[in-house]
């Protein structure tokens, strides 16, 4: 089974994505934009004059369509006369997609215990705390997509929960089979620890930690799958009628 790390700073996602121009390229209702924490990424073609630009503000996209003589921006949604949306699907293109896409790097790149075939058609991430009984519970409910081989679970571990959750997180990643004393810890028996652990298991634990955090979850366990190619979020225990949507597809 393997086992990943991190070993390089992670940044938030939404401050990190690159604009194509730098401010002095926008028209200036957008650079007035910028300061007030606007992220420009990038133009694109809109009607009656307008030109529109994808921006994101605090991991959120939006739009701003700004006038022919570049004068004013307008900030939010178009609609033609028919009610149709002529933002979202722009936005998803320019902004939410390849910053999703970024994001599942960020998570593969980090500190995670494979539960399942590595060849398994379906990959779900999720931050995992050793004391966490929804956790367990999860654990309990993927179990058939899992041992089917259809679902490899990669078990982001942190340990937030209580005091003695990082020793168990550093031992669970520094075992010689992290897999299967993950899986022996979720049937239920105890942890073998440690007193010290290399430094580089305690730096991917961190890092596991600042990505949570970047993310603005604060619950476990929280999941990150995809739906139809989106990248999509559930913190907690699924319910049953959202649990087939998150492993891909009804129990085998």
């Amino acid at each position: 089974m393997k086992q990943h790390f991190l070993y390089r700073p992670l940044v938030l996602l939404a401050a990190a994505w690159p604009s194509l121009a730098t401010a002095e390229d926008w028209p200036a209702p957008l650079q007035a934009l910028e300061i007030q924490g606007l992220t420009i990424h990038e133009r694109f073609e809109a009607p009656a004059g307008l030109t529109g630009y994808a921006a994101s503000v605090q991991g959120r996209e939006l739009a701003a369509y700004v006038t022919q003589d570049e004068k004013y921006a307008l900030v939010g949604t178009l609609v033609d006369a028919q009610g149709n949306d002529l933002t979202s699907d722009r936005l998803y293109e320019l902004v939410k997609k390849p910053q999703d896409a970024e994001l599942w790097e960020s998570l593969a790149d980090s500190a995670w215990i494979a539960d399942g075939d590595d060849d398994a058609e379906r990959v779900i991430y999720t931050f995992t705390d050793p004391n966490c009984p929804y956790c367990k519970k999860f654990w309990d409910q993927t179990r058939p997509w899992v041992e089917a081989g259809k679902v490899q679970m990669r078990h982001i571990m942190v340990g937030i929960l209580k005091q003695d959750s990082p020793i168990k997180a550093l031992s669970l990643l520094a075992a010689d089979d992290p897999a299967e004393a993950l899986a022996d810890h979720q049937r239920g028996n105890e942890i073998s620890t440690f007193k010290k652990y290399p430094r580089d298991y305690e730096d991917a634990l961190a890092e596991n930690h600042q990505l949570m955090q970047s993310l603005g979850l604060g619950a476990t366990p929280s999941t990150l799958y995809r739906d139809d190619g989106k990248l999509s979020v559930m913190q907690g225990v699924p319910p049953a009628d959202k649990l087939e949507t998150i492993m891909g597809s009804p129990a085998p």
